[in-house]
């Protein structure tokens, strides 16, 4: 029994390596968000910098897990084998936890989340021990520290209006200071905004990133004897003061000698703070529960006395980490950083929140988002009222964005937001955790930098009337996810400690190979996923700027759609044919993400037109009644695919065999036009059509005679209606499938001209552009 603990700080250690690369993966949106998204510098620049912050504060980290080992419990009450319990608990159930969030994209605190678990796990051990010693509910409050827990409720709550508002107030000061044009002001304008900047960043260094470190405690004679900390909170006026008149100076100065573009330093010191501070702080979040279960084996095996006699008093004592033990989660973090694709989701998620321009929205809009807008609309109506008009003008002038003319798929290379935007992002974060700190306020840092950057997303009008409904519902559904974590974090790991506790040796190697396997399977489907993104079927956007450039360079969608659309109508067909509800269902996914790329395509089209000249209308003519006919295949695709499905998944009768076989026998009349169809498009055999058109009478002919053999049928000996309706809406639909399907040939037909070159927006100067 004995040697079960032994193997519980094993799995403890290898699942402390896997919480650190889940929560770097979670995190690095906190510290990456504004470098990229304002694309000040390089990817590989950006990596580098985030790199050597992470690096810096884990090997500077103080160790000390306080958290872990007395923060939310009281470490005496509980017994060795309870606390390893604990311990074993919270850390499955933090990697399970966090890699759910990772997997979605979406960002969430690991703060609360290891709270929570502590929280929720040592919960359930005092109840069961209340239980066996006879006690009361009541007694629950001396195992827990519930004060720590009320704070870090509050803490959750005031990062989140107060990040928001803060972050959105001075980002709208410092556009209507600097505009968009921010980089024609004079130096003064830019050297002390960065003075500001550069302030409250460093100081957001010393005081977050520093302050918890080992050092920090110690005396040093050049404070008068007093120590780091002591002098950060004592001194906050001086030291603002003269780095605010340092670093103004230094700024001008280098604007002025070197033309540095002082934005772009802000960004890079930025992004360095906030990844030293997380490292620094946030290491405990990962390895403090291992390394206080380590110092708790440690402390129990050298006193001899049995695991569920030993008190855990020793915890209640500051124990600093190894230094070689600090190092190497730095690494790991640092290369978590560098190869982690999930990381890269979630920074997607904040900056498609906070993208200044158009962007594919992730989220649908709900009754919430639209009424936070309408409401948004109203306030905005109301003070239109109150200000002058001058005023308005003034104002509207300095948030006039400017207008580049770029190709959609150019667009998307451009930045999320500008430099002003992203340094803002950086100085308020940096200002409001540095507060929060100096209060001993648990502010999350991920709620923090997350919220600052929707509130200044708010404030520069990045959410304009196409995209606030999609982007509100999207903060709301992050938040949700926020609260989420804590209430999923206290009851899962509750749940496990409590298994864990009704047989230790038979539960702890079960719920570790389950907790392993479903982190493997996440991964596999993480990769198949990734890898769905950029399929060899998915549909491209048409950037053409001629009749024969656009037949061209849609060939390969009209391809793809047939060849999919193919695969999705034999599927309904057979999927009835063998009441296999399992392949009709995901015949409805395949038809859902077909039908999406389609609609994707008919988004781009105002893009398409708007880059056309004078003289290619046509092109955008040819192109919208495409897209059109594309949509018509697609729609009687997803009728005839869900009208199958809903069939079988209600028990409704087989059909009968004679209608079976005539479905097939149209499937397989389909099956010839369709690959036809295919053939033509991928080898460019675009005289080819004229053959197929030809034979569009003799396809509607054979649905015709299907339809009046089944009006016979029903006449004479048909019994079902639900079979009657369901033949009769495939093959009426199949007709307008196949009418689609000829227009969008015949389209093709008589617009193909092979003489004619085609034109593209890069080769408009050439002859034949205009063809």
């Amino acid at each position: 029994m004995d040697n079960i603990y032994l193997y519980m700080i094993i799995a403890l250690a290898i699942l402390a390596i896997a919480d650190l690369v889940i929560g770097v993966s979670n995190d690095a949106v906190n510290f990456l968000n504004s470098a990229i998204g304002s694309k000040a510098i390089s990817f590989k620049t950006i990596m580098i910098v985030a790199s050597l912050g992470v690096a810096i504060g884990a090997v500077f980290s103080s160790g000390m897990m306080e958290v872990a080992r007395k923060g939310i419990f009281n470490p005496g009450e509980f017994m060795f084998d309870e606390i390893m319990i604990i311990f074993m608990a919270v850390m499955i159930t933090d990697i399970l936890l966090l890699d759910f969030f990772n997997s979605v994209g979406m960002p969430t605190s690991t703060t609360v989340s290891i709270v929570f678990e502590l929280l929720g796990a040592a919960v359930a051990m005092a109840l069961i021990k209340i239980g066996h010693d006879g006690g009361e509910f009541g007694d629950v409050i001396n195992y827990i520290n519930t004060s720590k827990a009320s704070l870090i409720i509050f803490g959750i709550l005031l990062s989140v209006v107060v990040a928001f508002s803060i972050g959105a107030l001075v980002q709208w000061v410092s556009r209507l200071l600097l505009s968009y044009n921010f980089e024609k002001k004079a130096n003064w304008v830019g050297a002390l905004f960065g003075g500001f900047a550069l302030t409250a960043i460093t100081y957001f260094i010393f005081m977050k990133g520093l302050k918890g470190t080992s050092y920090a405690k110690e005396s040093f004679d050049i404070l008068g004897g007093g120590t780091m900390t002591d002098f950060l909170e004592n001194q906050v006026l001086p030291i603002v003061l003269i780095s605010s008149i340092f670093w103004s100076l230094l700024s001008y100065a280098l604007i002025a000698f070197t033309k540095t573009n002082i934005y772009k330093l802000i960004i890079i010191v930025g992004t360095f703070a906030l990844a030293l501070a997380f490292s620094g702080n946030d290491l405990v979040n990962f390895i403090g529960v291992p390394v206080a279960a380590y110092n708790s084996f440690l402390a129990w095996t050298a006193s001899g006395v049995s695991a569920s006699e030993f008190p855990m008093d020793v915890l209640a004592a500051k124990v600093p980490t190894n230094n070689l033990l600090l190092f190497a989660a730095g690494m790991v973090m640092v290369l978590t950083l560098w190869f982690s694709t999930k990381a890269k989701n979630v920074v997607k998620t904040s900056l498609d929140l906070s993208s200044q321009g158009e962007t594919k929205e992730r989220f649908q809009p709900n009754f919430l988002s639209r009424g936070f807008v309408r409401s948004a609309i109203l306030m905005s109506q109301m003070s239109s009222y109150m200000l002058p008009k001058s005023w308005q003008a003034k104002i509207e002038k300095q948030f006039e964005v400017p207008v580049i003319a770029i190709s959609k798929d150019k667009k998307l290379e451009l930045p999320a937001f500008d430099l002003v935007r992203a340094a803002v992002n950086l100085m308020v974060a940096a200002v409001l955790i540095s507060i929060a700190t100096s209060y001993k306020l648990p502010l999350s840092t991920t709620y923090v930098t997350f919220m600052v950057a929707m509130g200044t997303s708010l404030a520069d009008r990045a959410w304009g009337a196409e995209s606030a409904v999609y982007r509100v519902a999207g903060v709301l559904n992050v938040i949700g996810g926020w609260f989420f974590t804590a209430f999923s974090a206290f009851s899962a790991a509750a749940l496990v400690a409590y298994l864990l506790n009704l047989n230790i040796t038979v539960m702890f190697p079960i719920l570790l190979v389950i907790a392993f396997a479903l982190l493997i399977r996440s991964y596999v489907a993480h990769n198949k996923k990734s890898k769905q993104v950029k399929a060899e079927d998915s549909l491209t956007k048409a950037e053409s700027s001629s009749v024969q450039g656009v037949i061209a360079e849609s060939a390969n969608n009209i391809a793809n759609v047939i060849k999919r659309g193919n695969k999705i109508y034999t599927n309904s067909i057979n999927g009835l044919a063998k009441q296999d509800l399992s392949l009709l269902k995901k015949n409805n996914k395949q038809i859902v993400k077909l039908s999406t790329e389609v609609d994707d395509l008919r988004d781009n089209v105002f893009y398409f037109i708007k880059n056309l000249d004078e003289s290619s209308i046509g092109a955008s003519d040819f192109y919208i009644n495409i897209l059109g006919y594309l949509q018509d295949i697609t729609q009687s695709l997803e009728y005839i695919s869900k009208v199958s499905h809903k069939h079988v998944n209600n028990n409704h009768k087989k059909l009968k065999f004679n209608q079976i076989k005539e479905l097939k026998e149209v499937d397989a009349r389909f099956e010839i036009l369709f690959n036809n169809t295919k053939n033509a498009f991928d080898t460019r055999s675009f005289e080819e059509i004229g053959n197929i058109l030809s034979r569009k009478s003799e396809i509607i002919s054979l649905v015709t005679d299907k339809i009046q053999k089944q009006v016979e049928r029903t006449r004479n000996e048909e019994s079902s209606p639900k079979n009657t309706t369901l033949y009769f809406s495939i093959l009426l639909e199949t007709k307008d499938l196949l009418n689609a399907t000829m227009n969008l040939l015949e389209v093709y037909d008589n617009a193909h001209d092979a003489s004619v070159k085609p034109a593209t927006i890069l080769d408009t100067e050439t002859p034949n552009a205009n063809s």
